[in-house]
């Protein structure tokens, strides 16, 4: 299996480093939750409970996941009662 090296050389990990990320919506989890992607080196983030941007980790990844069913079923509820 291979592991990205960590000391390997980016230009987008410099540009970033000096003027800051450019992040953009990659997942809308709920309307107020998302996952962000930077788009000149990759870096993933995503919102956390009290407002601020942390790295995407594995276990906010599976929490995020987790919400997200639980979000949609509730809209499908919600809608279906609705109609």
């Amino acid at each position: 299996m291979k592991d990205k090296n960590p000391t390997r050389f980016s230009f987008g990990k410099v540009f970033c480093s000096i003027f800051g990320h450019k992040l953009r919506v990659s997942k809308n989890v709920t309307d107020h939750v998302h996952e962000y992607k930077c788009g000149k080196c990759g870096m993933e983030m995503t919102d956390t409970a009290n407002g601020f941007l942390a790295r995407l980790t594995p276990k906010f990844k599976e929490t995020n996941d987790y919400i997200s069913k639980i979000h949609q079923k509730r809209k499908r509820k919600h809608y279906a009662h609705a109609s």
